[in-house]
């Protein structure tokens, strides 16, 4: 196997991921607001490891050397997954998409809520994947970026399209071509999260606010807009608006996007830089608008009919959690038969009632709307064609660009 130096991550991009942590989106919940809890110190701890020790020597990124698959006699498989983020019956006793698993396949599966952060995360399970150890996970759900860089590292199993033919048939278009993972040949995505405006249409007097020019430049808006402190989707919406592509951008163009934002923090139009905490802020009117994550819209819609979102004309950011399976993982046949589960469209339904997030699965509208007809009809949910074509990524950062571009945004920030 091929080695290189160690992957180390500097203060900025420490400071970056604490501050995603303790106030960003790592530090949501993945189904409710109002059961948000304290994670940031947790994760911290994963912080240190990684800045004191960096990343060893790994495999090429053409992925994980096939480990000893166990599959056909342990009909058993073992899934890391984020809070709240998988349906759970009426009682709160059982998981009904699991269980019909089970039933069909004889399939058992071992489901831990044990992700509580991307770094937190990565902290624990880094040692084995490094020194070429099973970490006990058949199948895991990272954000994007992370799924990225374990995949680059050669620390995920090359998946096999034969054991995946729903998968394969009915992942989104929007979802399809990662630049980290062209075609999906490690991962599969288990939810988009949309990055979109937000307003609060009676501290607005009803007017509608749809464009980031708006929200930078609106008078009537001074003072009480706010975007997000990560840099990903404050700069990549920013960019959008100023027709630059996030998914190919220069060095020139991120310093247009963070020379435009500091104008607006300048003229003090940008009340703030926030994590999840705009929401309680836009539900009151003191944030008239935001750029904000569509699940947290949908969650303060229920309680706030004068909460409203748009999608710009020059289109939104998403970004995705992805299910990998580990390398020395024991049960790899097993995990594919459940991440091609997922991509049945009555399952895939069954799942997006009950976590609210983008569902990654063409062909799903029918079945959700079987089990609730505003769920089918909403965009942030469901995306139509039109929003879909408007969605973009962030393209993926070399070490010496994220800690550049880090730096120039905790500045513009104060972070």
């Amino acid at each position: 196997m091929e080695s290189y130096e160690p992957e180390r991550l500097s203060p900025v991009q420490l400071a970056a991921m604490r501050r995603s942590l303790t106030n960003g989106r790592g530090a949501l919940t993945r189904r409710s607001l109002l059961r948000a809890s304290g994670m940031g110190a947790l994760a911290l701890g994963g912080i240190a490891t990684l800045g004191a020790c960096g990343i060893p020597p790994a495999g090429r990124a053409e992925g994980a050397a096939a480990a000893d698959d166990h599959s056909a006699k342990e009909k058993e498989v073992t899934f890391s997954n984020w809070t709240e983020y998988m349906d759970v019956s009426d009682d709160e006793k059982s998981r009904p998409t699991l269980e019909a698993f089970t039933k069909r396949t004889g399939i058992r599966v071992k489901y831990t809520e044990d992700i509580n952060d991307n770094v937190e995360f990565f902290g624990k399970i880094k040692p084995q994947l490094a020194a070429g150890q099973n970490t006990g996970r058949d199948l895991i759900c990272v954000t994007d970026w992370l799924a990225a860089r374990i995949i680059r590292l050669g620390w995920a199993q090359k998946l096999d399209a034969s054991n995946l033919p729903h998968a394969f048939a009915n992942v989104s278009a929007q979802f399809r071509t990662p630049d980290w993972d062209p075609g999906r040949a490690y991962s599969y995505p288990w939810t988009g999260i949309p990055t979109v405006i937000a307003y609060n249409a009676k501290a607005t007097g009803g007017r509608k606010v749809d464009s980031v020019t708006q929200l930078l430049d609106d008078p009537k808006l001074k003072g009480r807009v706010s975007f997000l402190s990560e840099m990903r989707d404050t700069v990549g919406m920013t960019l959008l608006d100023q027709g630059k592509d996030p998914g190919k951008f220069t060095d020139t163009d991120f310093d247009g996007a963070i020379g435009r934002l500091q104008k607006a923090v300048d003229k003090k139009q940008i009340r703030r830089f926030t994590g999840n905490d705009y929401t309680a802020d836009l539900s009151k009117g003191d944030i008239a608008a935001c750029v904000g994550w569509a699940g947290d819209i949908i969650q303060l819609q229920a309680d706030n009919p004068d909460i409203k979102f748009a999608i710009p004309a020059a289109g939104y950011i998403t970004s995705s959690d992805n299910l990998l399976v580990p390398a020395q993982a024991r049960h790899k046949t097993n995990a594919e038969k459940l991440i091609d589960y997922y991509y049945e469209p009555p399952v895939a339904a069954q799942l997006a009632a009950y976590i609210n997030y983008v569902c990654p699965v063409d062909g799903v509208r029918d079945e959700l709307a079987k089990i609730d007809e505003s769920m089918a009809s909403n965009t942030l949910i469901l995306p139509d064609r039109e929003m879909a074509a408007k969605s973009r990524s962030f393209r993926s950062l070399s070490t010496e660009e994220e800690t550049a571009y880090e730096e120039k945004f905790a500045k513009l920030i104060g972070a």
